[in-house]
């Protein structure tokens, strides 16, 4: 699938293998989930935040998840310039996508790791 073209392929087999692209990207979740939990952040902060992502890549992930409609980029033209980044409400309507999965991890992570472990040996 292009990052920009139809959906076809394998993910047209999966129903929610767009939303699973878009959302559970590398980085892209503790994006979301730093900037809904401490609301609108200037670029360094986010970066600090988030730790271990290079400000390279969190430039690309902030310009794509704002093309796809989930941050808002606030540029003020100061010297220095400054951004600061927030999410939208379509963001925050993933809300209880993420609480859905935090409470399946809290249930069953365990579950998993014995599992890993019995295959490891």
């Amino acid at each position: 699938m292009s990052d920009d073209g139809p959906i076809d392929g394998p993910i047209a087999a999966c129903p929610i293998g767009p939303v699973v692209d878009l959302v559970f990207r590398r980085w892209t979740t503790p994006i979301l989930l730093t900037l809904h939990r401490d609301g609108r952040l200037r670029f360094v902060e986010l970066h600090r935040r988030i730790g271990g992502i290079t400000a390279k890549v969190l430039t690309e992930r902030l310009r794509r998840l704002e093309r796809d409609g989930l941050v808002t980029r606030h540029y003020f033209a100061e010297v220095p310039p400054r951004a600061e980044y927030e999410i939208t409400e379509l963001a925050r309507s993933l809300g209880p996508v993420f609480a859905t999965l935090a409470a399946w991890q809290a249930e069953h992570l365990s579950e998993v790791e014995k599992a890993r472990r019995g295959f490891e040996g």
